[in-house]
């Protein structure tokens, strides 16, 4: 399927006529504007004549399905997927903002500048519904011709899905009622004991630690079952690498859930505002219509569904992906690395620490200290001065073949290639496609 803009920017109708465009182009009646999807730009006046258009939308957490259907043909189809990893991100850059702000000797008194609109949603699930709205008015308003939109919504109960025989008063009194905080409760459902069965703290009353099963980057939450009791000797940085890796939270988090209820009808509501036809369907609608068609569970199927797909000839899925655009942080830290004694291996000297938590020297970890050998690398800290020309992702040629960009060092003048794992010049390279926003992978 080739897209067509007209001469004043306008989209048309989508077209498979191949031979057309191939004279077009040769004659230089049209531009190529994209490659994926192949898009073209009309350079002499033409009728704006189109055709109804249907997009559906399906909506999610970590990806989004779409599809447009108009009259026998199903005219784009594919998924997205979201950026992860935004809730760590924000998170750090709290980390960062707080010793900043601590050194101010005097702040005005901000006042009522810190309450919440109405409307207002948690940044990172803001940044999920920006996103959506963004690949929708940027990418796909931009190709196909005044679609009418339909999304589908759901409204979920989270502590029925938790606990399908809550009722009542009950949906009041959660796990953690009658307890202080959820450390309190994770201590309480622990019987106040370490949860690590191989555990050698002897202590009759040892420190007690709430550990988080899974970082923020992988999905990880403040609720109890993302969280387990152990002492201090138990909780350390050789742990963290051993059998801490691989302990998995026993229930499943519910972030999917939390988002489509928190988003109910936005989406909806910022694209009517955006002059969009919208409307709405619901999931069980969408999964009787697709188990009637016989298509199997897939984000893009599910939206040609939603956009009352039938027998249409259908076309090859594509799949966006969102990246990065910017990396503010401009300090890395690297951590100094040792040789441990013990196995003759490096280790970085986290691993290799005083295990220090209290000033309480019974109650602390075992000292890995005195097994630093040689030091094989100083520690560090890296600052970036300056944006370098090529980021990771971006695709460069070199000799006709096309890289993935791993990194960039030497402050920009070197760039390391994902396929061959080699140090290149960057100047020895020409840039193919920079890989920032939503990209199309396929």
């Amino acid at each position: 399927m080739v897209y067509v803009i007209s001469k004043q920017g306008r989209p048309l109708m989508p077209t498979e006529r191949h031979g057309k465009v191939k004279h077009l182009l040769r004659q230089g009646r049209a531009k190529v504007l994209t490659t994926k999807p192949f898009t073209i730009q009309l350079l002499y006046d033409s009728a704006e004549h189109v055709q109804p258009v249907t997009l559906g939308i399906d909506t999610g957490y970590l990806n989004m399905g779409f599809s447009a259907v108009s009259g026998g043909k199903e005219l784009i189809s594919g998924e997205v997927r979201l950026l992860k990893g935004m809730s760590g991100r924000i998170y750090e850059r709290s980390m960062y903002r707080r010793p900043r702000r601590n050194r101010l000797r005097h702040r005005r008194n901000k006042g009522k500048l810190h309450t919440k609109p109405k409307g207002w949603l948690a940044p990172s699930i803001e940044h999920k519904v920006d996103s959506q709205v963004r690949f929708i008015t940027n990418k796909l308003a931009k190709i196909l011709p005044e679609p009418k939109v339909i999304v589908e919504i759901a409204n979920f109960d989270i502590q029925r899905l938790m606990n399908p025989d809550i009722e009542g008063k009950e949906y009041q009194q959660g796990k953690q009622y009658g307890h202080i905080n959820v450390r309190h409760y994770v201590f309480h459902r622990d019987n106040y004991k370490c949860q690590n069965p191989k555990c050698k703290n002897k202590d009759p009353k040892p420190t007690l630690i709430a550990h988080h099963l899974r970082f923020r980057n992988d999905g990880g939450t403040g609720r109890p079952d993302d969280q387990v009791t152990l002492c201090s000797q138990c909780h350390s940085s050789a742990s963290h690498k051993s059998f801490l890796k691989d302990w998995k939270p026993k229930n499943r988090g519910f972030k999917a859930e939390t988002f489509m209820t928190a988003t109910y009808r936005m989406l909806i509501e910022r694209l009517t505002a955006l002059g969009f036809d919208t409307d709405y369907t619901y999931g069980y609608i969408t999964k009787a219509d697709r188990e009637a068609l016989g298509l199997e569970k897939t984000h893009a199927n599910d939206a040609f569904c939603i956009a009352g797909g039938t027998n249409q000839t259908r076309i090859e899925p594509l799949t966006y992906q969102q990246m990065r655009r910017n990396n503010r942080n401009l300090e890395r830290f690297y951590d100094a690395i040792y040789i441990d004694t013990r196995t003759g291996e490096k280790a970085s000297g986290s691993e290799l620490c005083s295990g220090r938590t209290t000033r309480n020297k019974n109650k602390n970890g075992e000292n890995l200290r005195v097994y630093r050998g040689k030091k094989t690398r100083e520690g560090r800290r890296s600052i970036r001065k300056k944006r370098h020309p090529y980021q990771p992702n971006d695709l460069v040629k070199r000799n006709g073949q096309i890289y993935t960009v791993k990194g960039s060092h030497n402050l920009g003048a070197r760039v390391m290639l994902k396929e061959t794992g080699k140090s290149v010049q960057a100047k020895l390279l020409e840039p193919y496609r920079y890989s920032k926003g939503f990209v199309c992978l396929a």
